[in-house]
């Protein structure tokens, strides 16, 4: 049987093999992953069937976001060119969808644990975020996530993700958490808002967090905000006026730069009946729709950039915030056990002194006592007695290397909860005051020069993974250069439909 690190492995191998044909730099992305995790497992922050190149999604993957009928589902299946999601004006699905290519013609529906139990796909482990701020709702992964599996050439090389409406009133924490995980790892998000109603003004809430809350990101351009269905506003309002309320509206959340978009299903009749009109919204649609698929074809693009950003955010979070916060977690450890120890073998021997001269068991600089001839009398005596004293004082060490550490947990688990480093630092601060570790380091076993070395090694694959990633589409000398160059869409799209899951 296969254990589950030689899995790991196989998967990693497997991711390997792939890139290797189809994007040579991020087979270097993986192999510098690999090199994180050797550090990592040396100083017990990693189980051996565990890797931080498992922790994000390696295929390209665009989510869509929106309000109730907003027409998100309408979107996906014209773009796929199938009838794949359920429409309506009503809510019809208030699940996750996630999905992915696959040959047959038939498509399949794949409860949540296929995504929950499978490291290749978005929402791995899922199951454990979702029980950390919803008790007991861990264990219905499958209300909230679904995989869905569709023959569209479209999808091939990358991963498309469809949510249930966003009503922030109604929002559950576990809906929230799922969709902030869902924006952190996707490379496009498109955000779609319904031009029939309701109005922009009582919208407020869900305008924050849809708006508001993701202008300030890092990642701020990989959000496209499109306004749907404005076709249905010809017949009885100005559409520019629509358009310039919710622009004010998005403008009052926050957005003040950026592209708008204004669209409308091409597949279902419009509402407008005057030709010119007609002839003139359809031409921005069109125009629109154009821009957007374009982003999404070249989702491949940014998915790259997204993945050298990843391991640097990885390496950069690792030496600052788990390689920081556990050595100082063991620097304290080692300041209050020896603290501790010094306390107590200075109070042993104030006791003992203030005892044995109230005693009168000093003559000069001579200990004379009656106890002390009996345990010479008696055949190594004195060397048993020195032993068992040894023993008491190693036992008290002991005792208070695990009390110091135990004194130290709830404020290291603040901490951890606070800053969410890679990599287990509870785990490995256990591991560092095992009775077998010695106090006298003050750093973790597998910490040293070679370890940062190693980790400035992938600071410097990062720089040049992403000058190989400009060469690939930026020539400022105009000379030809022969470096690998990438393609908007994988090389080898067979190797990748190969390596998802096979429809059930």
């Amino acid at each position: 049987m296969t254990s589950t690190s030689d899995a790991l492995q196989q998967r990693l191998q497997e991711l390997e093999s792939h890139l290797s044909q189809e994007n040579p730099v991020l087979l270097s992305a993986v192999q510098s992953f690999r090199a994180i995790d050797q550090v990592a497992y040396r100083m017990g922050l990693l189980e051996s069937n565990q890797s931080f190149a498992n922790q994000i999604p390696w295929w390209p993957l665009i989510s869509i976001l929106g309000t109730f009928s907003a027409g998100k589902s309408t979107f996906v299946n014209h773009y796929l060119g199938r009838k794949l999601q359920r429409t309506g004006n009503q809510a019809v699905d208030d699940r996750f969808t996630v999905v992915v290519y696959s040959p047959e013609e038939t498509s399949h529906t794949l409860p949540g644990v296929s995504l929950d139990s499978d490291p290749r796909f978005p929402f791995f482990r899922m199951s454990q975020s979702i029980e950390e701020v919803a008790n007991g709702e861990g264990s219905r992964i499958d209300a909230y996530l679904q995989l869905k599996t569709a023959r569209s050439e479209r999808l091939r090389g990358k991963i498309l993700i469809d949510s249930p409406g966003f009503d922030a009133d109604a929002q559950r924490t576990a809906v929230l958490r799922i969709t902030n995980h869902m924006i952190d790892l996707s490379d496009l998000v498109l955000v779609f808002f319904d031009a029939r109603h309701p109005e922009p003004g009582a919208m407020r809430d869900t305008l924050k967090h849809l708006v508001g809350d993701t202008i300030n990101r890092s990642d701020s351009g990989k959000f496209l905000y499109i306004l749907n269905q404005l076709d249905s506003t010809a017949g009885e309002d100005n559409p520019e006026d629509v358009v310039a309320a919710w622009l004010r509206a998005m403008g009052e959340a926050g957005l003040t730069a950026g592209r708008f978009y204004t669209i409308y299903s091409p597949d279902v009749d419009t509402y407008i009946k005057d030709e010119y009109r007609r002839k003139r919204f359809e031409k921005k649609r069109d125009e629109d729709l154009g821009e957007i698929y374009q982003r999404m074809e070249q989702v491949e693009i940014e998915r790259a950039y997204r993945i050298i950003a990843a391991l640097r955010n990885t390496a950069t979070e690792f030496t600052r915030d788990t390689v920081g916060l556990l050595n100082g977690a063991l620097r304290k450890w080692r300041r209050r056990t020896l603290a501790a120890d010094a306390f107590l073998l200075i109070g042993a021997v104030v006791g003992f002194m203030t005892w044995s001269l109230s005693a009168d068991q000093w003559h000069g600089l001579v200990y004379e006592a009656q106890w002390l001839d009996l345990v010479k009398s008696v055949p190594w005596g004195l060397e048993g007695f020195e032993g068992a004293l040894a023993l008491i004082a190693i036992l008290i060490h002991f005792g208070v290397r695990r009390l110091a550490a135990a004194s130290l947990m709830p404020g290291l688990r603040k901490e951890v909860e606070k800053r969410n480093p890679p990599g287990d630092v509870i785990a490995a601060f256990q591991h560092n005051t095992r009775f077998w570790r010695t106090v006298l380091l003050g750093r973790a076993f597998g910490w040293s020069s070679g370890s940062r070395s190693e980790i400035d090694e992938v600071f410097q694959g990062c720089e040049s993974y992403i000058q190989t990633l400009n060469a690939s589409f930026t020539n400022p000398k105009g000379v030809k250069d022969n470096t690998w160059q990438q393609s908007p869409t994988p090389t080898n799209s067979r190797d990748l439909s190969e390596m998802e899951p096979e429809p059930a």
